[in-house]
């Protein structure tokens, strides 16, 4: 019994001591603003690791209202490698705390109470992060980069003057003609929905300095959004606590400069596929300046494409410049093709027989030549069909002519031995024969023409110093228009 009474006395005593110890706000005018400060914050009437509370009119608490605004003045470009960006801000938070109003006890003071870094540390502070920061810091070591103020009615300003690095989770896949989204995330971190909810001011919560250019983007357009983050007891991202926590984010679109890529990479591109068009006008028969013409623009191609890679990271899609890379290394690789295909006509020994004049029919009977001694065939068998007869009724069919030479006697007359090949044309020609008379005998002979493999080589060059460049263009027309219309 005894203990407890001793008990009592000694909370009695402390609580009539502690009572005694709280300064009085009452000479508020009187006092200096650090004084003011002192008394306010005193442990007697002020714990800061307890939020500010307000009530409703049914008594019910209220979360705190913090009211956040960006001034941005520094912006560093994306770095595409590092799917990142850097920022210098001006970040603010303002909230109402009850427990520091100060217009009853100091009515003549009209300006706020203002401090740096020592006075935010004794106030109590919205915990808050940056959702999508790499790195973030307070710039500086000195209490300049850090504005507190504290105003009649309670309002608390916090400004920060912060530096940090962001991630961007770029979209690749037009690059250089893309256009990148990227977003800032705060969120709270300590207290949910219930405690604490966190708004955009409402004028001018984002703001850029005017003074800010990006080298590579033009920054086009800002939007902010307000969202609560559900986090369950599987998400470590606010220290495994379940609940709705209040989330505010602004996303920038920045679209970036062509300029660089058209000077440097795009336009060379250009110029080098056209210098492989360079050994189209140069004899099949040059294999060396030909040859080395087609690999030393391939490898200075390789190499221009290879260093825009190198700022890139690797991703699983395909990018717009690596199908411009790919059209023009086809076709550097197509003049080295017609190069080793007209090189090896030149070479031939033998002429081509060539039906008539025409692309196709030149391309078919170079790719399945007719040797040139078939043409010695046909003209002795023309001959030997020459009728001296009036009447056509009197006169045999051609087709027996052709059919005789092919008999045992005749092949002797010409050597003895008549080849497939020769035997297989003779037969192709008593069909036609057959089919139409002698007038389409004649019709045939007339239309053939011999070729040497020099003509047909230089041919081919002079249809490919047009094929190529049209090509080329109908190429850049696609892309370009996939470019600037999807």
């Amino acid at each position: 019994m005894t203990k407890i009474v001793l008990l009592l006395f000694v909370l009695y005593t402390s609580a009539q001591a502690s009572q005694f110890d709280c300064p009085s706000l009452s000479d508020g005018d009187s006092l200096s603003q650090t004084q003011l400060l002192e008394r306010l914050t005193h442990s007697c009437r002020y714990d800061r690791l307890e939020r500010p509370i307000t009530y409703t009119e049914k008594g019910s608490r209220l979360p705190v209202d913090v009211y956040v605004r960006w001034y941005i003045y520094f912006m560093q470009n994306l770095e595409a490698h590092d799917l990142q960006f850097k920022i210098h801000a001006l970040l603010q938070f303002r909230f109402l705390d009850p427990r520091l109003i100060f217009r009853k006890v100091s009515p003549k003071r009209s300006q706020p109470i203002l401090g740096e870094a020592n006075l935010r540390d004794i106030l109590w502070m919205p915990h808050i992060f940056l959702a999508n920061e790499r790195d973030s810091s307070i710039m500086g070591t000195n209490e300049k980069d850090i504005l507190t103020s504290v105003s009649l009615d309670g309002t608390v300003i916090i400004s920060s003057r912060i530096t940090a690095t962001l991630y961007c989770w770029m979209s690749l896949q037009k690059f250089p003609f893309d256009e990148q989204h990227c977003s800032t995330y705060l969120e709270s971190w300590m207290y949910n929905t219930s405690e604490l909810i966190l708004h955009w001011e409402q004028k001018r919560p984002i703001t850029f300095n005017p003074d800010v250019h990006l080298t590579e983007y033009v920054l086009k357009q800002i939007w902010s959004n307000k969202s609560t983050i559900n986090a369950d007891l599987n998400d470590l991202r606010h220290g495994a606590f379940a609940g709705n926590y209040s989330s505010l984010s602004f996303t920038v679109q920045l679209t970036r400069e062509v300029g660089f890529y058209v000077m440097d990479y795009f336009l060379p591109s250009m110029l080098i596929v056209g210098a492989s068009w360079v050994s189209f006008w140069l004899q099949a028969d040059q294999a060396a300046p030909r040859l080395m013409l087609g690999t030393s623009t391939m490898l200075t191609f390789i190499t221009l494409a290879s260093a825009q890679g190198k700022t890139l990271p690797k991703v699983s899609y395909i990018k717009v410049s690596e199908v411009w890379f790919l059209g023009c290394t086809l076709f550097i690789f197509g003049s080295l093709l017609e190069f080793a295909f007209v090189n090896t006509i030149w070479r031939r020994t033998s002429n081509v027989d060539v039906k008539k004049l025409k692309s196709k029919y030149i391309l078919r009977s170079t790719l399945s030549p007719r040797l040139y001694e078939t043409s010695t065939f046909r003209q002795h068998n023309a001959d030997s069909v020459s009728m001296t007869a009036s009447s056509a009724s009197e006169r045999p069919h051609p087709a027996v002519n052709y059919r005789n030479y092919l008999t045992k006697p005749n092949m002797q007359a010409d050597g003895g031995v008549a080849t497939e090949e020769t035997r297989k044309f003779y037969e192709f020609d008593i069909g036609l024969m057959e089919e139409g008379g002698d007038e389409n005998v004649h019709e045939n002979r007339n239309s053939w023409t011999t070729l040497t493999p020099q003509e047909i080589s230089q041919w081919i060059d002079a249809k490919a110093r047009v094929m190529f460049p049209i090509a080329f263009i109908i190429f850049n027309v696609l892309f370009w228009t996939f470019v600037y219309t999807f």
